[in-house]
């Protein structure tokens, strides 16, 4: 676990506003979303990421179809398209419906959902974990999806923020004009829409960022909850300081939390009032240097094969 040294925070005096301010750092707005976003103003948000709540059978969500879902989150969505700046990024994380035992991979009903909005879809990120729950009639899940769409052709996109290392720094031309020239980047390669966090850091592209967990440091009783770290690297690209960072359904506040350690205004929208007491008790332990917080670059960690519990069960050994 590791926590952040609020001398690190000098930008934010560690005041969250219930009532949105220009000249603010951090907002909770309580309430539904698409009452309170109807107060914001157009297009002031850099970047508008979020997961939204979808039918997986959490105590938080109603059971409905996925056509009613849907319709039911368009007026929300027509909101954040007004309050999304010209040259702003909307980042949309989803997973899969499930019904009957059936998947409806929820990333693909979205598609044509934003494009009636004007939206323009830049990537289809994949984010991997490794852990979750097992299925037992199909294979187990262990990946979401990040839709990044933004409002136009000109957008914030800072490649050298989220660079990863070279798998090989010292390659070079073998031929033509710049033969004998390095032909990397000194800042590391794209980290592309595959993103893994490995032992060795940020060397290949694969987004596998821990999901959170009973053992997650980050891990309150949200069922569903963002790992910071997933949000760090959207904020660092899409957005510079300064920019507002809107999650409409900002539960414990992750994202939120995300945008304040690199000097974004951050501001979220939540009804319900544990979720509303745990984001502001959070932002507190960030401001007092005792929030626990997996940091963007950790190693995931792997086992050794020495620790009893990565080993071949006795029991097992026979029939492996």
């Amino acid at each position: 676990m590791q926590s952040v040294d609020p001398v690190l925070l000098p930008f934010w005096n560690g005041r969250v506003e219930q009532a949105f301010r220009p000249e603010a750092r951090a907002v909770m707005l309580s309430g539904d979303c698409h009452e309170t976003l109807a107060s914001l103003p157009r297009g002031f948000a850099k970047l508008i990421i979020t997961s939204p709540p979808y039918n997986l059978g959490k105590a938080y969500e109603k059971a409905t179809a996925l056509e009613e879902y849907l319709q039911a989150l368009d007026p929300i969505v027509a909101q954040l398209v007004k309050v999304l700046a010209k040259d702003g990024s909307l980042c949309w994380q989803v997973g899969n419906y499930v019904e009957n035992s059936e998947v409806f991979p929820l990333d693909i009903f979205y598609y044509p959902f934003f494009k009636r909005y004007g939206l323009k879809l830049r990537n289809r990120i994949i984010w991997h974990f490794e852990h979750g729950l097992h299925a037992s009639k199909r294979f187990s899940g262990r990946y979401e999806v990040l839709l990044w769409f933004t409002k136009g052709d000109k957008f914030t996109f800072n490649l050298d923020a989220v660079r990863v290392p070279s798998k090989y720094p010292g390659k070079r031309h073998y031929k033509g004009p710049k033969v004998g020239k390095l032909s990397g980047n000194p800042l590391g390669k794209n980290p592309s829409d595959y993103w893994q966090i490995v032992v060795r850091d940020w060397e290949i592209a694969l987004w596998e960022i821990p999901n959170v967990k009973n053992n997650h440091p980050e891990k309150t009783l949200h069922p569903c909850q963002f790992p910071i770290e997933l949000v760090e690297r959207c904020v660092l690209a899409l957005t510079n300081e300064d920019d507002w960072v809107l999650d409409p359904f900002s539960g414990v506040g992750s994202a939120l939390l995300a945008a304040v350690l690199h000097n974004r205004r951050a501001m979220g929208c939540e009804k319900d009032d544990e979720y509303l007491r745990i984001a502001t008790q959070r932002f507190a332990d960030l401001r007092a240097g005792r929030l626990p917080y997996r940091p963007l670059t950790r190693p995931v960690y792997r086992p050794t094969g020495r620790e009893k519990i990565s080993q071949m069960p006795i029991e097992w050994q026979a029939k492996a």
